[in-house]
């Protein structure tokens, strides 16, 4: 459905920021970005999104393609009615409005000629507590709620490929648990395509078929997500265990970047 190849992304004309990366999602799979601050995540999606010219960044180099299309010089309206949805980071609602009317502003983005009202129960349907606090003012929620609020909102647009950029940021373990078992919910009962990217590896490598793990701006190591979660430098540098069982100290995992055993 998706594949990005050799790409490169520069803001300003001058900062490179992806420096020749590709991946691809099949049709119907959850295929996960992981990485730390600054790796190219965000940057990644919004590429694929088309957010990236909102920002006055630009793919210099290679391509995107979207079932088949060229994609990388379109703008977000274009890449939504193509049923490109993104979730940015940090949960942006519409503050005055409430819960409803948040789902119903994300709605208006189909074309297809949905129906409001059945839309607005398959949202409740994934998330119960939204239906709870359908008059409620956004502006009040609690980070999950707004969490699965975003996500509601994304799903009235009906995406074929639904970009998530770290879902779990801020949360509680248990809303973390909570936010990912919803995740693979849509994915098995819509056949949603999803591109999660992550810091938080073990959860998302848990619901995820394939995963890649970027560092500077490329793509150091990937691999189907059973492997990758298995490996040892996805032990030490994401889930914090070394070859013994004991726990690293950030200090120490921070040299990883130093590492050269990514590249090998």
């Amino acid at each position: 459905m998706l594949k990005i190849s050799n790409v490169e992304v520069t803001y300003v004309d001058v900062i490179l920021v992806l420096r020749g990366i590709s991946l691809e999602v099949a049709d119907g799979c959850i295929v996960t970005l992981l990485g730390a601050n600054g790796a190219g995540k965000s940057t990644t999606l919004k590429a694929v999104s088309g957010l990236l010219h909102t920002e006055d960044g630009e793919v210099t180099r290679g391509s995107i393609e979207f079932g088949g299309h060229r994609i990388d010089r379109l703008n977000p309206e274009q890449t939504a009615k193509m049923g490109i949805i993104q979730v940015v980071e940090g949960r942006q609602l519409l503050e005055h409005l409430t819960v409803e009317e948040n789902l119903r502003v994300g709605g208006s983005v189909y074309k297809g000629g949905g129906n409001v009202k059945r839309d607005l129960e398959m949202v409740y349907h994934y998330f119960p507590k939204l239906e709870m606090l359908r008059s409620s003012t956004s502006g009040y929620l609690s980070g999950g709620e707004a969490q699965m609020l975003v996500m509601g909102r994304a799903l009235m647009a009906h995406p074929k490929l639904l970009l998530l950029d770290e879902p779990s940021l801020g949360l509680s373990p248990v809303l973390v648990a909570e936010i990912y078992q919803i995740i693979t919910r849509i994915n098995e009962e819509d056949k949603t395509s999803i591109l999660l990217v992550e810091q938080n590896a073990k959860a998302a490598l848990g619901v995820a078929e394939y995963g890649y793990v970027m560092e500077n701006g490329r793509v150091v190591l990937d691999g189907p997500a059973n492997v990758l979660i298995d490996n040892e430098d996805i032990k030490e540098f994401y889930l914090g265990l070394s070859q013994v069982g004991g726990k690293k100290s950030f200090r120490e995992v921070k040299h990883y970047k130093r590492r050269k055993r990514w590249l090998a």
